[in-house]
């Protein structure tokens, strides 16, 4: 009887040693992916939850103003836009909350939490539970966005200005040209303006629409008369390259950037410097956008014309490339090659901050000057600098003097305009009555 009783006192203290253990062995692992900071009436939501033993449970509430509801107990989920992938030690799930599909939930605008708890057995002696929190704010208000500017007229290759109302006064908004969006930027009350482009190498009948987007992703689009224009085509030429060229410009710009490091023929490298290091200059041109003053800080005066030089080349010129009587490449020239005389100097357009002032690749020792709203003008092949990065400049004043640097063939100024980091036609900044139409019009409109 004793060696009865004490195996049974060891079974107890066995069974109960092990139920100690099990208690102490952790919880489900939760992720909680969506939401993110934000979210409307219908709440995105996505977790992960891991575990060591079989997940026996999980279950969601929604916490606000001190009141809780369950909005979904695992495995089939209440709202769902799609059903959780449910596993024997892991759950993904990926559903919707929505507050007319869960009975009792009222979702308020303002601060609110999204609770995930698992639950999972270890050795089918215990359950053991963990909890994941992440807090939101509830958006309920929906962007809306309308036109208030008229006669919209945009030439291939060119530029546009909208004037707009948008709400709240936190959405993001701007216009979209196919798949590129231009952002806008608030003046008084809930007025906005846009400016806009329409890509030398986009479709006339390319969409165009304006677009207000709140921090939940919900998005509010409207419609907004335009006309496109195709004007004259654009110039095809053919660029004949020698070995004098190649073995001057090549060198100094691989000596300048460590962007690209090709390989090969000195041909075969500028190929390289014409195509990647084109595109890689590019985009950090494009990159300063982001860098744009909120006002214009232009006002509207019409941009420096430069009449005092010659255009040697035009805006998008398509070029082929020559080297021995083949063709080695082809690229598009989006600027405009002015030239009067060697080391000339060389005018800020407009007034501005300048962004950037120094070398950059293909375009040699290059300024991007910021006139605000996204709009920005570059100057390439510069000899020498005037200014640095940081300085406001005033139209006219003395940025550098033109040279050699780049991919230049002769002493000259590359210029071009930027809306919101595309190029655009430098043609139409320099014409006032472009600038009375387009946009001192559209001002007085709004």
């Amino acid at each position: 009887m004793r060696k009865l009783a004490l195996l049974l006192v060891l079974v107890v203290l066995g069974v109960a040693g092990a139920y100690v253990a099990a208690g102490m062995q952790p919880g489900p692992a939760i992720t909680i992916t969506k939401p993110g900071k934000f979210a409307g009436a219908a709440i995105p939501l996505e977790y992960d939850i891991k575990s060591g033993a079989v997940i026996t449970s999980e279950r969601v509430f929604f916490e606000q103003n001190g009141a809780r509801v369950e909005v979904h107990t695992g495995p089939a989920p209440v709202g769902a836009a799609a059903p959780g992938a449910h596993g024997l030690n892991s759950i993904h799930a990926n559903l919707t909350i929505s507050a007319a599909a869960v009975p009792n939930l009222k979702v308020l605008a303002g601060p609110a939490k999204i609770i995930v708890v698992a639950s999972a057995t270890i050795w089918k002696i215990r359950t053991v539970e963990s909890e994941m929190a992440t807090d939101v704010t509830i958006r309920l208000e929906k962007p809306r966005v309308s036109v208030v500017s008229t006669k919209h007229y945009i030439n291939l290759g060119g530029a546009e200005m909208i004037v707009y109302r948008a709400t709240p006064s936190d959405v993001a908004s701007g216009v979209k040209v196919g798949d590129i969006e231009y952002p806008g930027f608030a003046t008084t009350g809930d007025l906005h303006i846009a400016f806009f482009a329409l890509r030398y190498d986009q479709e006339l009948k390319t969409p165009m629409s304006l677009y207000a987007r709140d921090a939940s992703g919900e998005v509010a689009t409207s419609d907004f008369d335009h006309m496109t224009f195709a004007k004259k085509p654009f110039k095809k030429s053919t660029i004949p390259l020698d070995d004098k060229f190649l073995d001057r410009v090549v060198p100094a710009i691989l000596a300048g950037t460590n962007e690209v490091v090709p390989a090969g023929s000195t041909i075969d490298k500028f190929v390289v410097i014409n195509s990647e290091l084109r595109r890689r200059n590019n985009e950090k041109i494009r990159s300063m956008a982001e860098k744009t003053a909120p006002t214009m800080l232009w006002g509207t005066e019409v941009f420096y014309p430069f009449t005092n030089t010659k255009a040697e080349a035009a805006f998008a010129d398509f070029r082929t490339y020559m080297y021995q009587g083949k063709e080695v490449d082809k690229q598009v020239h989006l600027g405009f090659d002015l030239a009067s005389f060697a080391n000339a100097s060389v005018v800020a357009a407009n007034k501005g901050k300048v962004l950037f002032a120094a070398e950059l690749g293909i375009y040699g020792n290059c300024v991007i000057i910021d006139h605000g709203m996204g709009v920005q003008s570059l100057y390439g092949h510069l000899s020498s600098f005037a200014i640095k990065a940081g300085d406001m400049v005033e139209r006219g004043q003395e940025i550098g003097k033109t040279g050699i640097t780049g991919l230049a063939g002769g002493d000259h100024l590359h210029f071009t305009m930027l809306v919101n980091g595309q190029m655009v036609n430098p043609i139409e900044w320099w014409d006032p009555h472009w600038i009375a139409d387009r946009i001192e019009r559209k001002l007085k409109e709004g």
